[in-house]
């Protein structure tokens, strides 16, 4: 048999909380105050999302330099350090934050503890803008760790009160790694009441465990830049089933179809349904005949938008969040 029969799709799968709140205060700035509206960062790490966004008159920069005089900013889902914030209000700009809230809850954590005397090693991905973000919330005390062997090389000024956070889009088992080894040379160590990683990447981690096993091939819709997106794909092919992460329906390749039965299909917390969907029409013109869903938790989390973006009048970005 040489074309797949079945697609599995992954549940739940794609958006997240804070993201769909993201995008929704990038279109209703859009909206409510016209074009331009200058966003730093991607506002999500999703190509389609942020080309969407671009077409509407969302402008993304890194520097705030590019940003004139008076305009609208939006920092991006993945948080800003006090560096950026503060020079964005120096410039006068007229601001949103994006930021996503359990990103804002890790910030919050730090800069209370901060307070109290800790030092903080961080365990994250290195130049990722959430990280860069969490380490810049202080001026000195965070260690960044990527791995069990950086957590050995790890120098704290004092172990008396230290404290470990995570970026929120890890690999949930690597994380639990590292924080094992934190806790094995700094038995001390105080850790997060509830964990760092973000419910929505521990869902579609979970789903993704649950999906492998049933599949030949696991299909993550996500890009390149999608922290969360990249740990899917890892995790089905650490578990044993080949893996391939696209950020569009036009990067799959028939031959990876070759002799599979069972496609089993998730996204990112980034990626868009609509590609999904696209996604599952490439499969279906390579053969595969019909599509299940795998039952799994149902996210109903949602997060309250800024104050200023409320619109006027019907028609105006509606209150559903889609």
């Amino acid at each position: 048999m040489n074309h797949p029969q079945e697609v599995l799709l992954a549940e739940p799968r794609g958006f997240c909380a804070g993201v769909d709140r993201a995008i929704e205060i990038v279109e209703r700035a859009l909206a409510k105050f016209g074009a331009p509206i200058y966003v730093r960062h991607e506002i999500v790490h999703n190509t389609y999302v942020v080309n969407d966004l671009k077409a509407k008159g969302a402008i993304f920069i890194e520097e705030l330099s590019d940003v004139p005089p008076g305009a609208t900013l939006i920092f991006s889902a993945h948080g800003v350090s006090k560096a950026v914030q503060e020079e964005a209000r120096a410039r006068g700009f007229h601001i949103f934050d994006a930021t996503c809230p359990l990103v804002s809850k890790v910030h919050v954590e730090v800069a209370k503890l901060a307070q109290e005397g800790y030092e903080f090693i961080m365990i994250g991905h290195k130049g990722h803008p959430e990280v860069e973000g969490t380490l810049g919330q202080l001026d000195g005390g965070i260690h960044l760790v990527e791995d069990v062997d950086d957590v050995a090389r790890v120098q704290p000024a004092q172990t008396e009160k230290l404290a470990v956070v995570t970026q929120t889009t890890l690999s949930v088992d690597d994380a639990a790694e590292i924080t094992a080894a934190v806790r094995a040379r700094f038995p001390k160590v105080r850790e997060p009441k509830q964990q760092d990683i973000c419910y929505a990447t521990q869902n579609r981690q979970d789903a993704v465990k649950l999906l492998s096993p049933q599949v030949d091939l696991v299909i993550v819709v996500g890009s390149p830049t999608s922290s969360n997106s990249n740990r899917l794909r890892e995790l089905a092919q650490r578990m044993g089933t080949t893996s391939y992460m696209v950020d569009s329906a036009d990067e799959l390749r028939a031959e990876w179809f070759s002799g599979i039965a069972r496609v089993g299909l998730t996204a990112g917390a980034s990626a868009p349904e609509v590609l999904v969907q696209q996604v599952i029409e490439r499969i279906k013109a390579l053969g595969a005949v019909s599509v299940r869903k795998l039952s799994g938790i149902e996210e109903t989390l949602k997060f309250p938008l800024p104050k200023g973006l409320k619109l006027d009048g019907a028609g105006q970005a509606a209150d559903d969040g889609e």
